[in-house]
């Protein structure tokens, strides 16, 4: 089948084996897979001095086989791919049986996977195959953070430095439906009028002032995958014994704060990272009760893969990436 992999620090297409269900697994075949930002991280992490591994978290497809054992699913079923692996009741944390889809396993950016069927969940009816390949780790990750860790609750104000992002849009969509006030910045004229366009109350420059420009507003939380660039000026803008979220860091992972500004100003600082089986589920019935639709800015060819690496990388998007699979 075909695949693209990392194998010896170079990204390409190859040939690989095609899976079999053992027991407990399924064979998906995949019509769509979605990028993400760990991907571009995978080759630094995984060195140069290894086999061929198939890159890809997020994924949806049709069910082509079942191994032994497997119930919850028949051939022909649609599915989307859980990439949170062996994390199933909703907890503090995982455990260290935790991992995520991609790396150290095959990945989805192939024509085929096979995974446990645990790690599957049927396809949301009102969703495309697009939209379904984009959804579970990003949608995961934010509906984590802005619910279990970040406590949003209706009429809170939720700030979301770096409009652009996958995750952002499923934030900025998840507050509104939930009665929040959303407040979000960007660089780009044009994502600061598609943040606008998909529920943004306030929409400010990334190089703005932001305490001059929020000075009548009252954060209740802040959720930040930024890292060093915006971790400080989004502490400023909370509110006195407000929420931050911190999951990601696109810019650089270590910062430098105030400690004592910090409790005196009772803040509360959460982490997260992904989520378990039990808020995909959650995640799941919440698409549907409100019709929510992910944003897909562009759709490549798994041919094209590379290409969808370097667009990924210039931060172009605003919304997800999708890789069309034809099996």
């Amino acid at each position: 089948m075909k695949a693209f992999v990392l194998e010896y620090g170079e990204l390409k297409i190859k040939e690989m084996e095609a899976p079999i269900a053992n027991k407990g697994e399924v064979v998906v075949a995949l019509r769509v897979a979605g990028l993400n930002r760990r991907d571009l991280y995978i080759p630094n992490r995984m060195g140069k001095d290894k086999e061929a591994l198939i890159l890809g978290s997020d994924g949806a497809g049709l069910v082509e086989a079942i191994g032994e054992g497997v119930t919850r699913f028949k051939v022909g079923d649609e599915v989307i791919i859980n990439p949170s692996l062996r994390w199933f009741d909703n907890s503090d944390a995982p455990s260290k049986e935790f991992d995520l889809l991609g790396m150290p396993d095959h990945g989805t950016f192939a024509e085929k996977i096979a995974i446990s069927e645990e790690q599957l969940e049927m396809k949301p009816e009102n969703l495309s195959w697009e939209e379904a390949g984009v959804l579970a780790l990003s949608a995961l990750t934010g509906f984590r953070a802005l619910f279990t860790k970040g406590n949003l609750k209706e009429g809170d104000t939720v700030f979301i430095p770096g409009a652009g992002s996958g995750v952002a849009t499923y934030l900025i969509a998840f507050s509104k439906n939930a009665g929040a006030r959303v407040i979000v910045t960007s660089r780009s004229k044009e994502k600061q009028n598609l943040a606008k366009e998909l529920g943004a109350d306030v929409v400010l420059d990334t190089n703005s002032d932001w305490q001059k420009e929020l000075a009548n507003e009252t954060v209740d939380l802040v959720i930040d995958s930024v890292g060093r660039a915006t971790f400080n000026r989004s502490l400023d803008i909370l509110k006195k014994g407000g929420r931050m979220v911190t999951f990601g860091a696109t810019t650089e992972d270590k910062i430098e704060f105030d400690l004592r500004k910090f409790f005196y100003g009772q803040y509360q600082l959460f982490g997260t990272t992904m989520g378990s089986r039990d808020e995909l589920r959650a995640l799941l019935i919440h698409i549907e009760k409100y019709n929510l639709h992910p944003v897909v800015d562009r759709v490549f060819s798994l041919e094209q893969a590379q290409e969808a690496f370097d667009y990924l990388k210039e931060s172009k998007q605003f919304g997800k990436i999708a890789l069309q699979i034809e099996a």
